[in-house]
């Protein structure tokens, strides 16, 4: 039957079950099988040939046929998993029903009344109608579709290589046959890679845009505050029901972990060949990140001690959640299966960064984002994959192209999610000492990008990149600021030589931020000056020797210092900083910022273009809930700073201890009064006033300016390189304030976050997915969907 035919006949058999209002029975298979039997239907016809309005008016007018429908669908798929799908005809009907499901779901999620439908049990339609009453039958639908998933998902000669040596043999049995030796690609616990084979990529993507699907039921619910709510498709999905669990996690892993976009390295290979694997990677790295959607701040993780094992999963550690990816993602432990895994993620978030040394030379991936996810999942539940990034300067190859996304991103209101996920990242790993030491590498690799020529440190790269976002990055980062500056204050005891361009950025952030109108108009907007002063006195305390261009730059815009210690504090004057704010509109000007010529080859960070579509966000815990304090102790150790009682009480004390509780006080102020009702006081100004950390800063000037006023003075000159050159000789040991103890503020896991990854996620794949496309038009709850 010709494809044209074919169509015809399955719009037929739509238009017939939205038009009668009889129940038709369920052992009408004349009628059922026409949607799946006969026809050859890609997914992108069974989306043209059945219309929304369609699917909702059956739902409203005949629900039972709905019912009917899904419930046929299903056990077409389940009978298929049983059977092994060895015929081609078998196949057929297993992909026209996955597809069909695949179109139907969301509608069916979409309505409240329908939610527990795939939950309940279909009265009196046992297995293939005959009624039994074995076990089976009191399966939900849901559970015995995601089973039906998972078993086609290893079918061979299906989704999978057949083992068999001839024809003669008998199939392999799908209930016998061991799923473990069926994994897709080599990496992670599995050594052998199978031969590639075009047809099962295909077969694979589609089963997985199903499960994607079923897991999708989440984004029908209101973000709720308790993200304890678990999704029920996933809960089982991962549970040890799913017998393939193991295996399935792995397959998914190894499918992103081991993909390499280049061809081969035979550059525009891509133009010749179509690359079937890359639109299988991105559905599984889809689900992967989907099925580790787990709060690990409500639940009990691995710990990070377990004796190595001789199995990729280490066993050692007490049971983790209940959810086996999760699971298994916190127990690999294994060094050669770490290795493989960043590698991986590193060859492909580089990916778009190849791109611009020859233009169109290899293929461009675009699922950076859900990549950047599954980093920091990988990140956040096996502390061991966080300590080996760690260990060597491999950590730099996720570094710099997430810089890359941040600068690329910065103006851009549609990927504000983005921006948010790279800092996320960069804070996280900015709470580990030997992320700050790794810094010190040189940057060489000239990855074009919109910053100015620097010469210098992956360290100045980052304040560069960090230097451009808040200067030029768009209104709605704003809440991010505190996060940035958190990082260059987490990793800055160990920053040993920061180039010219970098120092004189930081400087230009502090006179930004230290202006009155900026300070006084926002209740916390005085916190980025301490975050700053704090990374000043940290190089200067800890770093002096390498650091000449930083001390330069301080003595050269000591003005600004010695405005801050003086600041108004009377009410005249706060009054009159703020008649000022409101001629200047601009946050952050660039004046006073030596803006170099941007690098060679590098496209300006441009705004989403108009009509762009985007999902909205939950907003982002505070910075005081995202992170939590820690000392370092003389021996490098790390010790929490709880605060012991309501009243964390700040002793004034030359380091940025900040006031907690004065601003806990002013944010809890500041955001009821978001409508702009707040309003500064002299008592408020006092109080955040007294505790600036200042000490070591103006001990260093009344040391060091009166000895360069008189180089200058004496060998008549305004030359920076001799005045660079007596500071990197001297020395201020013995003339500072004894040194403070190094605080460093680590990412902790809480619900806030969790659920903002939860509604990012989504948003991401619901954006991701056009072709079909999936949720388009449904009634999703979980984020509002925005044109820019």
């Amino acid at each position: 039957m010709g494809s044209a035919d074919s169509k015809l006949n399955f719009r037929k058999a739509v238009i017939q079950l939205t038009t009668k209002t009889q129940p038709v029975e369920a052992t009408d298979d004349a009628f059922w099988d026409q949607f799946w039997a006969d026809t050859a239907t890609s997914v992108q016809d069974v989306f043209a040939l059945v219309p929304a309005a369609e699917i909702r008016a059956v739902r409203e007018e005949s629900p039972s046929n709905l019912a009917t429908l899904c419930y046929k669908a299903v056990e077409k798929l389940v009978q298929g998993a049983e059977s092994g799908c060895h015929s081609e005809k078998e196949k057929q009907i297993v992909l026209n029903c996955s597809r069909l499901l695949t179109r139907v779901l969301p509608y069916i999620f979409e309505d409240p009344d329908w939610r527990g439908f795939f939950w309940s049990t279909v009265p009196g339609a046992g297995r293939g109608g005959q009624g039994e009453d074995d076990d089976e039958n009191a399966r939900p639908l849901a559970e015995s579709l995601l089973l039906a998933i998972a078993d086609l998902l290893f079918c061979p000669d299906f989704t999978v290589q057949s083992h068999r040596r001839s024809t003669v043999d008998s199939a392999e049995d799908v209930h016998s046959l061991d799923s473990c030796e069926y994994i897709w690609e080599a990496g992670v616990g599995f050594a052998h890679s199978p031969q590639p084979n075009y047809i099962h990529d295909v077969n694979r993507m589609e089963l997985l845009k199903l499960l994607l699907t079923c897991f999708s039921e989440a984004m029908y619910l209101p973000p709720a505050p308790d993200s304890g709510s678990t999704n029920p498709w996933v809960q089982f999905f991962c549970s040890t029901e799913n017998r393939h669990a193991l295996p399935l996690f792995t397959s998914l892993l190894n499918t992103v972990c081991a993909y390499d976009p280049v061809g081969y390295g035979i550059p525009y290979n891509h133009l010749l060949f179509s690359d079937y694997r890359e639109p299988l990677v991105e559905e599984a790295a889809q689900v992967l990140i989907v099925t580790l959607d787990h709060d690990s701040a409500t639940s009990a993780s691995p710990t990070v001690d377990g004796t190595t094992t001789g199995t990729a999963m280490d066993d050692a550690d007490p049971p983790g959640p209940e959810n086996l990816f999760v699971n298994y993602l916190s127990r690999i432990h294994r060094e050669e299966d770490f290795q493989f895994i960043l590698k991986g993620i590193a060859r492909l978030l580089s990916n778009p960064l190849l791109q611009t040394y020859l233009p169109n030379s290899t293929k461009k991936i675009q699922f950076h984002q859900e990549l950047l996810v599954l980093f920091w999942k990988l990140c956040d539940f096996n502390k061991k994959f966080l300590f080996f990034v760690l260990k060597s300067s491999d950590v730099l190859d996720i570094l710099v192209p997430t810089l890359y996304f941040l600068n690329d991103a910065r103006a851009d209101q549609s990927r504000v999610g983005l921006m948010h996920i790279g800092v996320f990242i960069l804070l996280l790993l900015s709470g580990e000492r030997n992320f700050g030491v790794r810094l010190n590498k040189p940057y060489s690799v000239r990855v074009p990008m919109d910053i100015p020529v620097f010469t210098g440190t992956h360290a100045d790269l980052l304040i560069v990149v960090f230097h451009k976002i808040i200067t030029s990055g768009h209104q709605r980062l704003q809440p991010l600021f505190d996060c940035l500056l958190t990082i260059v204050v987490n990793v800055s005891p160990y920053l040993k030589s920061l180039s010219m361009v970098a120092a004189n950025k930081l400087l230009h952030l502090l006179e930004a931020f230290s202006t009155t109108w900026f300070l006084f108009s926002a209740a916390q907007n005085h916190h980025l000056v301490f975050f700053l002063l704090e990374a000043f006195n940290n190089i200067i305390q800890y770093q002096f020797d390498g650091n000449s261009n930083l001390v330069y730059a301080i003595i050269r815009k000591r003005s600004v210092f010695h405005q801050l210690a003086n600041l108004p504090t009377d009410p005249p004057a706060i009054h009159k900083a703020l008649q000022r704010r409101r001629r200047t509109a601009e946050p952050l000007s660039r004046t006073g910022s030596q803006e170099g010529a941007s690098m060679e080859g590098s496209h300006p960070a441009a705004p989403a273009e108009p009509g762009t579509l985007k999902t909205s966000l939950v907003a982002t815990p505070g910075i005081d809930k995202l992170t939590e304090k820690s000392q370092v102790s003389e021996d490098g150790t790390l010790r929490s700073l709880k605060p012991t009682s309501q009243q964390s009480s700040a002793d004034g004390s030359p380091t940025a201890e900040e006031p907690g509780q004065a601003w806990r006080e002013q944010r809890r102020l500041s955001s009821a009064s978001a409508s702009g009702q707040w309003s500064p006081t002299s008592e408020w100004v006092l109080s955040w006033k007294s505790k600036l950390p200042l000490q070591t800063i103006m001990r260093l000037l009344q040391v060091l300016v009166p000895q360069v006023e008189k180089i200058c003075i004496d060998k008549g000159l305004t030359d920076e390189s001799e005045i660079l050159r007596f500071l990197q000789h001297g020395t201020l040991v013995g003339l500072l304030p004894v040194p403070h103890p190094i605080l460093i503020r680590k990412y902790q896991a809480n619900s806030g976050t969790a659920m903002w990854f939860r509604t990012y996620m989504w948003g991401v794949i619901y954006l991701r997915n056009v072709d079909p496309p999936v949720w388009y038009d449904t009634d999703v709850k979980l984020f509002e969907i925005q044109r820019v």
